[in-house]
């Protein structure tokens, strides 16, 4: 069964509602998802209530844990820790920083003041510094490793640092459509190229296991 705790609906840049996103994961095989759209001071006070609301019923139709969540994305860095604060207070249970993949202009700084503030992870973090991923570490923010195509160019380098000193990282497509969402065969090939061996993907599952119930438990 699969754990995604990065994916978007129409309520940002996804293609489909979250009735139909949840609907898809059940029949890949999914046993948790958390909805986590892109949010900003324009648009966080919509999405989140509304997102809340719907995870609990579609949970209980759908018998698939939904987690309401958000990834917090292009704030500047100096409000992403209020970000995130306020991200929770509206229901947020999985928070997520839109990282610093080297293949978007995200602003400089984010990767830090993410870790800083607390969040649940750093999405495609690009190539994150040994500091960063120290302080992930220390602060028990969880390094995303990404199948997203583009995105994925990083992973090689967060799996070695995150080995390096001990970080927890986990696997999440970052889903936008429907054929984006796991299969075994996407993991498999995200895995190999990224150097990450099946004993390392088991602890990055169980670490998305132990975010998911803590999210839910809330």
């Amino acid at each position: 069964m699969y754990i995604d705790l990065h994916t978007h609906s129409f309520f940002s840049d996804g293609v489909l509602i979250p009735s139909e996103l949840v609907v898809r994961a059940k029949a890949a095989g999914y046993s948790v998802i958390a909805i986590t759209d892109h949010v900003d001071y324009t648009n966080m006070d919509l999405v989140l209530p509304r997102i809340k609301r719907v995870a609990a019923e579609l949970s209980r139709h759908y018998e698939i844990k939904v987690i309401a969540g958000c990834e917090i994305t292009y704030v500047p860095p100096a409000l992403i820790q209020r970000a995130v604060r306020d991200a929770r207070k509206l229901g947020a249970r999985i928070v997520v920083i839109h990282g610093e993949t080297p293949v978007e202009p995200v602003p400089k700084g984010t990767n830090i003041a993410g870790i800083i503030a607390g969040a649940d992870i750093l999405a495609h973090p690009g190539f994150i510094t040994d500091k960063e991923v120290k302080l992930a570490a220390k602060n028990n923010v969880r390094l995303e490793i990404t199948t997203r195509v583009g995105h994925l160019g990083a992973n090689v380098h967060v799996a070695k640092l995150s080995g390096k000193f001990n970080a927890k990282m986990v696997l999440n497509t970052d889903a936008h459509a429907p054929n984006e969402l796991f299969t075994d065969e996407l993991i498999d090939k995200t895995l190999k190229k990224a150097g990450i061996a099946r004993p390392d993907y088991e602890a990055m599952k169980k670490n998305s296991i132990v975010l998911a119930n803590a999210a839910t438990a809330k």
